[in-house]
């Protein structure tokens, strides 16, 4: 005993045997939808067709997820004022392309002990973009760099 819903179907309670007739003179698929009811509820439809539509409508929701892209800006804690421009102005262009930018300041060797000067770098460059993204997260040491996230503005 199956419970049979469809498009061209009266909705009631059938024998199996009775329900696949049906859905071979429909030339359609009977297909078991949940099966932990009492009784199991049965449709009858194009299960290719179904498929088909699933998958397309997967491939569309997959292609209106938003792909977050992070790009790398790296600085030292004795960045230059013209260096720390140049890289600016490829910060700003990241951000105004939809990009997360991902500022560090990478200390080597004994240059660790400036990381008041690495932290000031990099409130620096988040006051400079302040018209072009916010900042995520802020500056905070992992390691020999420290590391700073700005989101663009939508």
């Amino acid at each position: 005993m199956v419970r049979l819903v469809g498009d061209n179907v009266e909705t009631n309670i059938y024998q199996l045997r009775d329900a696949l007739d049906m859905a071979d003179r429909q030339e359609l698929d009977l297909v078991e939808i949940s099966p932990s009811a009492n009784p199991p509820v049965c449709k009858i439809m194009d299960y290719k067709k179904f498929l088909y539509q699933q998958k397309k409508k997967q491939k569309e929701i997959k292609a209106k997820t938003a792909k977050v892209v992070i790009k790398e800006i790296r600085l030292g804690p004795n960045t230059d004022d013209h260096d720390f421009n140049f890289k600016l102005s490829h910060a700003k262009k990241f951000l105004e392309e939809g990009a997360k930018v991902k500022v560090d300041v990478f200390f080597k060797g004994r240059s660790i002990i400036y990381k008041d000067k690495g932290e000031y770098i990099l409130l620096r460059f988040a006051q400079e973009l302040e018209d072009f993204g916010k900042v995520e997260s802020l500056p905070k040491l992992e390691g020999k760099r420290m590391i700073m996230i700005v989101t663009p503005k939508k």
